[in-house]
């Protein structure tokens, strides 16, 4: 790749637009922003450049369009906008149309349209960025790349629910999964690591942060993945439960007199460590008010580990086997504690955690944090979804990497 070829990534949430300038045979961020309130006469945009964050309020609509445009117009300020020669977007959802990243054309474009059924929160959002982009940079081509797309390889056995097979049929009711870009990066850098052929490997990638799930990786494939139709089955998260019994529906609903919307919202956006500890969704704070005695959130950071350390025995089980557990993810990555609770709970499978390593693994430093004879290594790779989308949008477009 030339030096002039750059990628643009967009990540386009309802109220939200993060973007990366990237130089992708580099793997450099050469400028970066988050527009916050999109939608709102208070809409502002704040810009990442050499370290140093520039804020703007967005003018004009508002809207994505108003967030793409004043990205634009900081692209050409900085003499990057001729450099920049594709773009690449996140896309939560893709069903069972999309089991790669692909060029955007209209028919893909309808197709996403069709996802917005399994996806109303973001497939609506990312298609407004898609279109924003578009108007902003006419002459470019763009590219989609798919959360669930790394899960289509799964097996019929692990993504479908034991439920009437009718609701699959008519209403695309399975596990889909999420955090595919991450997996799928961490995996091929987790077997660089190792120096190992990704094809010949078994590892179990927990992907930890407020959003969380866990997938089993064989031969470079993902098996089975902890998030279902939506992100809240699984692990508990930062304010999302996890996995709980369906019929909390129904009691709650007879019993506290709840709505489902209210039910859902709960679950989604009030439980998880905030609902256990009462105190935060933040896995930092929580470590620190432990620390000092708080039984909330002592009571999260427990239930959160114990979860977890479950998940990777039924991961390993989806594998056949274990060359490798790897910690990725705000929390995966820098949460010492959280590591040991987890591999502790693990020693019955003889994974053998090294405290030493441990501490030293963190602030994006990547290594083995297991012992030497650990049974698996355990790891801490840490993620860059940014790069992945990055990467295949130069690959996809022609771009000579």
């Amino acid at each position: 790749m030339s030096e002039q070829d750059l990628v643009l990534v967009l990540n386009c949430g309802s109220s939200s637009v993060k973007a990366a300038v990237m130089d992708v045979a580099e793997k450099e961020v050469l400028m970066s922003c988050l527009a916050e309130k999109v939608g709102n006469t208070d809409a502002f945009i704040t810009f990442k450049i050499n370290g140093e964050k520039h804020k703007h309020a967005l003018t004009g609509s508002h809207d994505h369009v108003a967030a793409v445009m004043a990205l634009l117009e900081q692209l050409k300020d900085l003499g990057l906008y001729d450099r920049v020669k594709a773009i690449g977007h996140r896309v939560v959802h893709g069903g069972e149309r999309f089991t790669q990243s692909t060029v955007i054309t209209p028919e893909v474009m309808r197709d996403i349209e069709a996802c917005i059924v399994l996806a109303p929160l973001h497939n609506p959002a990312h298609i407004l960025g898609i279109q924003a982009a578009q108007q902003a940079f006419p002459d470019l081509p763009q590219v989609a790349v798919f959360d669930t797309a790394f899960h289509q390889t799964m097996p019929p056995h692990a993504y479908h629910y034991a439920i009437p097979s009718t609701l699959y049929t008519r209403y695309g009711v399975r596990r889909y999964g999420a955090h595919g870009t991450s997996y799928r990066y961490v995996a091929q850098e987790t077997a660089a690591f190792l120096k190992r052929d990704i094809n010949e490997m078994s590892m179990v990638i927990a992907h930890l942060g407020n959003g969380a799930s866990i997938t089993a990786v064989k031969n470079g494939r993902s098996q089975d993945t902890s998030m279902g139709l939506t992100p809240l089955e699984g692990l508990v998260m930062g304010t999302r439960c996890g996995d709980i019994d369906p019929s909390i529906f129904s009691f709650l609903a007879a019993n506290a007199k709840m709505s489902i919307e209210q039910i859902t919202e709960m679950l989604n956006k009030e439980s998880g460590l905030l609902g256990l500890s009462n105190l935060s969704n933040d896995c930092r704070m929580l470590e620190e008010a432990a620390a000092n005695g708080h039984k909330g959130a002592e009571l999260a950071l427990d239930v959160f580990a114990y979860r977890l350390a479950k998940y990777v025995g039924g991961m390993m089980v989806a594998c056949g086997s274990l060359d490798a557990l790897v910690f990725t993810g705000g929390i995966g990555e820098n949460s010492t504690m959280m590591r040991e609770k987890v591999v502790n709970y693990l020693n019955v499978f003889g994974l053998i955690l090294d405290h030493d390593a441990n501490m030293e693994a963190c602030f994006g430093t990547p290594g083995v944090i297991s012992t030497a004879d650990s049974k698996a290594s355990v790891m801490v790779i840490p993620t860059n979804e940014e790069l992945m989308i990055a990467q295949d949008t130069a690959r996809l477009t022609g771009m000579h990497l």
